[in-house]
């Protein structure tokens, strides 16, 4: 990978962010995924952090194995860190407000509204977002949330974001309508939309979308599975 920073997506809610030299893998669920297993090879995947959002097996399927083959940790919430600390990975467990600078930039743990367990049914803790600072790029990953007024904090008393990344399917998360009220709550005009068209719930008209953003003066990309996107 080049020098610039960027994201690479991998579907569903998983990225691979290319920062400062290093590679940080949200959420990996791509083996499961139809979408992604013909088209992302995880065998050959080099990360040097994961990121976990929380615990569901949408988000964390391929933890494990990328986390133990590559030597990465695995950054969670306490409970979700503990529960894959007992397979053997490395982990840094936090909770929300917490932060920390690992090399590649500061991250801050942020509140999500969402549900979390772990694919055996263990207590997954609460979810969470991300908000990574790293020199001049401020990368907001909202994770699996509806919308909540604390987004308003993330501009007011942390960063403003240069790139967001929010769900946009529904259902099971907030959609594309309430994506544009968190874009102007985080003071985003970029926006990723990630938590979109892999299960049938989640199904959305992806031109209206991107329209609704667009005559609202903002920007919003739906990524296609590898596509790479500079910040």
């Amino acid at each position: 990978m080049g020098a610039m920073n960027h994201l690479k997506f991998f579907g569903h809610s998983c990225f691979l962010i290319h920062l400062n030299g290093k590679d940080i893998l949200i959420d990996p669920f791509i083996r499961p995924n139809p979408q992604a297993a013909s088209l992302v090879d995880v065998d050959e995947l080099k990360v040097d952090f994961i990121l976990l959002t929380h615990g569901h097996g949408d988000h964390v399927a391929d933890a494990e194995e990328l986390s133990i083959r590559n030597g990465a940790p695995i950054i969670a919430n306490f409970e979700v860190a503990s529960w894959f600390e007992e397979k053997g990975c490395t982990v840094f467990g936090m909770n929300h407000g917490g932060r920390k600078d690992f090399g590649f930039g500061e991250v801050r743990m942020v509140s999500a509204v969402h549900g979390s367990n772990l694919p055996d049914g263990s207590y997954g803790g609460n979810p969470a977002g991300f908000l990574i600072k790293a020199g001049e790029s401020v990368l907001y990953f909202a994770g699996d949330t509806a919308l909540t007024k604390d987004m308003e904090l993330i501009p007011a008393y942390y960063h403003r974001p240069t790139l967001a990344i929010l769900p946009v399917g529904g259902f099971f998360t907030m959609d594309y309508e309430d994506a544009l009220i968190a874009s102007e709550l985080v003071g985003c005009d970029r926006i990723v939309g990630c938590h979109f068209n892999t299960f049938p719930p989640i199904t959305i008209d992806t031109r209206k979308a991107v329209r609704l953003f667009s005559d609202n003066g903002k920007e919003l990309i739906l990524p296609e599975i590898n596509q790479t996107i500079n910040f």
